[in-house]
């Protein structure tokens, strides 16, 4: 081909694409039963706006990815981000606003729950003047709906109160899942984000304001529907990663979220050592030393096994990984309670009070322990 017929044909290229002025990000784990059907009526809500979704898939061994990519072969507008060895719904929103060139992005729920024929109403705020727009339930002329039940409805109102505490905004709805940013604010604020986590609507209203960027806020009412397929993501978990994330804020980001989901794993790792220390004792007639040992062993094993399904959820380890990984973890425990008695101590021959010196060395093990095998033992 000439280089005459190539600069045609990248002339009718440019005069026929449209950049996307708004990009849909659906955060997804096995959602493919909804996301063809969202599709559809993402397009039917938008008509001629310029748009594109990203479906940002957590390796969904439903194969959402799959269903995706097939659709990406019919649709010009639709691609699949699909992420491996990592999890967290926060964290997907941010890299799906990190791969378009779309001025403006929404974040919407894949189980059709959110109602996406106000997105136009949304981007029409967001254009007007708005940095976020917030598709709200409890706005007027908004409704939960059937959408949640009377338990979740209670838990979601306590939620927002509690946000509410820390927004220093009046927002109706600060737990939505589903709102509309300008892309240079979301990615102003995406590098102090909480990488885990279920809610980030909440921590971009916070940070950015910490930042001295408050954001302008509109918000747009809608009803909340019953989920179409699936199952919900709602469980204790997220409970504890949201309250860990209102901790963060409260304290200005000095303790992350995951440290208290750490904190209570080693709460639980605690009882356990006791119980099994008393069964060795008592059960078994073994001595101290030994049954000590054993708990102590028992308690580090239950501790791993919490925090690799539990507090470092989004990167696992799998496999041959999770040898080397309890190692590493036994180790690094054992130079924490090296650390805590060498405080304890400390603080004990300087004013001798045993409760102070015992609860200094307790804190002190636990930041290094939750610092050093985050960076070595789930890096």
């Amino acid at each position: 081909m000439s280089i005459g017929s190539v600069s045609e044909v990248l002339l009718d290229t440019q005069t026929t694409f449209h950049p996307p002025q708004l990009a849909v990000i659906v955060p997804s784990y096995n959602e493919r039963d909804n996301v063809e059907l969202l599709y559809e009526k993402v397009a039917l809500a938008l008509g001629d706006t310029p748009w594109e979704m990203i479906v940002v898939d957590d390796d969904s061994p439903d194969g959402t990815a799959e269903v995706v990519n097939e659709l990406s072969r019919v649709y010009a507008n639709i691609r699949c981000l699909r992420r491996f060895g990592r999890r967290g719904l926060a964290s997907a929103c941010v890299e799906g606003m990190a791969v378009t060139s779309a001025p403006f992005v929404a974040v919407i729920d894949a189980d059709l729950q959110h109602d996406e024929a106000i997105l136009p109403q949304m981007l029409e705020a967001a254009v007007a003047g708005a940095d976020l727009v917030v598709g709200s339930r409890f706005a007027e002329g908004g409704s939960a709906g059937s959408g949640l039940s009377q338990t979740r409805l209670s838990g979601s109102n306590l939620a927002n109160r509690l946000a509410g505490m820390i927004a220093g905004q009046a927002v109706s709805d600060p737990m939505s899942g589903f709102f509309l940013i300008r892309r240079e604010a979301a990615l102003a604020a995406a590098p102090r984000l909480a990488s885990d986590g279920f809610k980030i609507l909440i921590d971009l209203i916070v940070t950015s304001a910490r930042m001295g960027r408050p954001l302008r806020i509109a918000e747009v009412p809608y009803t909340f529907r019953p989920r179409h397929a699936g199952e919900s993501k709602m469980n204790p978990l997220i409970v504890i990663q949201y309250l860990g994330l209102w901790v963060s804020k409260m304290t200005g980001g000095a303790l992350p979220p995951s440290f208290l989901l750490f904190g209570l794993v080693g709460g639980t790792g605690v009882v356990v050592h006791l119980a099994a220390l008393a069964f060795f004792t008592s059960v078994l007639s073994q001595g101290f030393v030994v049954s000590q040992i054993a708990a102590t062993l028992i308690a580090m094993a239950w501790n791993f096994v919490l925090n690799n399904n539990l507090t470092y959820a989004d990167r696992k380890l799998r496999g041959a990984k999770l040898i080397t990984g309890f190692l590493s973890f036994c180790a690094i425990c054992a130079l924490g309670g090296i650390a805590n008695i060498s405080v304890a101590n400390a603080i004990y021959q300087w004013d001798h009070q045993t409760f102070v010196a015992g609860l200094a060395g307790a804190i002190m093990s636990s930041v290094f322990n939750y610092a050093v095998t985050r960076a070595f033992t789930w890096k």
